[in-house]
């Protein structure tokens, strides 16, 4: 089992938040990226597989400063030594593809073959309709929303992730879809360079273009994709390779969506899967519980439970919410109640990978720290040899 640090990032604290507008304090950004820096190589010391940053823009309310994930990851990348550095992700139904592709390639790059490539598809309307503004037809689309709205979406997303995969591979692309054009018409191109050193040119127009540098790892760096909930996106992941990363869902769910990619992928329960997870790990469980209800119960409470994420907790039968500590959907509490949550996990779902998601900010440095030294040291070590 793999595990990736996972984070927002939050600026400020939950007093901070709550004052107002903390967005628009530069210092507590500043603090941010230092505690990050700190985490992250503490992380790539100890072996963790992976870091992750999403892509939000416009939060002012300060619970997710992440505005550019490849520009974050440059930056640990550039402090770290083997720590892989991802995003979940990169919404592409507001982006150009072509300049994700490049973006990712340098990336990899710069880090040394480090990169790790995560895509979304966005679910909100207040950025994700300014910014894909120019995709005509594309909102955000929230988690369990099926309407027209979330199929442009979902087509858009689709059509970028395709051409972004064949910028990596080919040595040339050209595209005809829905929303893009590589080239977009008669592009007039008659320099001599490219007669002589280029390609892509006939009879002095633009055929295709050369999307460069390609990544260092082939064909590709490896690609998830967060956090899907749906069958059909399931399904989607199995067929294109893509690593899917389940949120907390009721067990039934997230058992059933397992059982989904096995049988389109083909491979064995849990390949290809992983989960998102709460961590707070203190000394007893009353203190870790305490610590979350301030940072990842706030943040799901205020943050993203009006966005609809929270109904996929409930049984699907009798509407009752799941447990999260006996069905092992958080990690909260002792170094032992941590052990035992995990290896629950593990016994009724073999997935590869977990995502821990480190409310920074919300739980205090020094806190975060530990926890992020004793999953490794003390938790891991036993879930291993145990399963």
């Amino acid at each position: 089992m793999k595990v990736s640090l996972f984070y927002l990032p939050s600026v400020g604290s939950k007093a901070d938040i709550e004052k107002g507008r903390v967005g628009l304090q530069g210092h507590l950004y500043d603090q941010m990226l230092h505690d990050i820096t700190r985490q992250a190589r503490l992380a790539d010391d100890l072996g963790y597989d992976s870091i992750s940053f999403t892509e939000h823009h416009f939060h002012v309310e300060g619970f997710e400063l992440s505005n550019n994930p490849v520009l974050l990851d440059l930056y640990i990348a550039m402090q770290t030594k083997r720590l892989r550095v991802g995003q979940l992700g990169i919404v592409l139904p507001s982006q150009n593809p072509l300049r994700v592709a490049e973006d990712i390639a340098m990336l990899d790059h710069m880090s040394g073959g480090r990169a790790n490539a995560g895509f979304a598809r966005g679910y909100q309307r207040r950025w994700v309709d300014i910014m894909a503004q120019q995709t005509h037809g594309i909102h955000g689309a929230l988690p369990h929303q099926h309407d027209e709205i979330d199929n442009a979406n979902r087509a858009a997303f689709e059509e970028n992730f395709r051409i972004i995969k064949q910028a990596w591979t080919q040595d040339f692309i050209s595209y005809e879809g829905k929303y893009w054009r590589v080239p977009p018409g008669e592009t007039p191109w008659t320099l001599e360079a490219t007669a002589k050193w280029g390609g892509g040119v006939e009879n002095g127009i633009v055929r295709a273009v050369s999307v460069v540098p390609k990544p260092v790892q082939k064909p590709h760096p490896p690609i998830f994709q967060p956090f899907a909930s749906s069958e059909r996106s399931i399904r989607w992941c199995a067929q294109e390779g893509v690593t899917a990363i389940l949120p907390p869902l009721h067990p039934s769910l997230e058992h059933q969506l397992c059982e989904v990619y096995a049988e389109v992928s083909r491979k064995p329960l849990g390949e290809g899967m992983g989960v998102l997870r709460d961590i707070v790990i203190a000394d007893s469980d009353d203190e870790a519980r305490a610590i979350w209800r301030e940072s990842g119960y706030f943040c799901g409470h205020e943050w993203f439970e009006p966005f609809g994420f929270s109904k996929g907790l409930d049984d699907p039968k009798t509407g009752e919410p799941a447990d999260l500590w006996t069905n092992g959907l958080a990690f909260v509490g002792t170094v032992d109640t941590v052990t035992r949550q995990v290896e629950h996990l593990l016994k009724r779902l073999p997935i590869r990978w977990v995502f821990a998601w480190m409310y920074n900010g919300l739980m205090p440095h020094d806190r975060l720290m530990k926890t992020i030294e004793l999953f490794w040291t003390k938790v891991l070590p036993r879930v291993t040899n145990t399963n």
